[in-house]
């Protein structure tokens, strides 16, 4: 029992102080203690808080500016973007036309080489029949005078008589040439004929 008594002794010493002091009135204790939470409130209030305040407000508008540069970059990315899409565009129409006045103009200048090789073409046609012409008109020339004494030579022959006489010795010729022509008419005449 001696210990149980030990122990409440503090108990009722402890009690018996706890009535001489009200917790209504304040001691020195409470005063020292709201003294130095005041000073606190002081220090922290002046030196502190502040700061903070003004690195919160700083970091604050930075985000904000940054929100406000991330629109404006979203913004002329846009615009870049629909620019881009503009000038592609004006690109393939400016490709188009060209390569639509490309074929206009390549059928222009087939439609010109034509027309040249056309040209060409008759002129070396005609130059050629008039070559051909000339060369039958030589031909014709030289042959009436061959053919002519050829010809005269031997109906002088089997005639036994002289055929001297130009007058003469012409007709033969003419006649000679004429049938010469009409045998050969009809020689084309009939290969035109076989050919068809």
């Amino acid at each position: 029992m001696a210990s149980v008594t030990s122990l409440l002794m503090p108990l009722a010493a402890r009690a018996a102080e706890e009535e001489q002091s009200n917790f209504l009135v304040p001691n020195g204790t409470f005063l020292v203690e709201l003294l130095a939470f005041g000073i606190m409130l002081f220090l922290l209030g002046k030196y502190v808080v502040p700061p903070i305040n003004r690195a919160m407000t700083a970091r604050q508008e930075a985000i904000r500016q940054e929100f406000s540069d991330l629109e404006q970059a979203k913004k002329d990315a846009n615009d870049a973007e629909a620019e881009f899409k503009a000038q592609i565009a004006d690109a393939r129409h400016e490709a188009a036309r060209i390569r639509e006045e490309a074929r206009e103009q390549g059928a222009t200048i087939i439609a010109e080489m034509r027309e040249q090789a056309q040209a060409e073409s008759n002129r070396v046609v005609e130059h050629a029949r008039a070559q051909i012409d000339a060369d039958r008109k030589a031909a014709l020339a030289s042959l009436r005078a061959e053919v002519g004494t050829l010809a005269t030579s031997l109906a002088e022959r089997i005639v036994g008589e002289s055929l001297e006489d130009d007058e003469r010795s012409g007709r033969v010729v003419d006649r000679f040439l004429a049938d010469l022509e009409t045998l050969e008419a009809s020689e084309a005449a009939a290969q035109q004929n076989g050919a068809v």
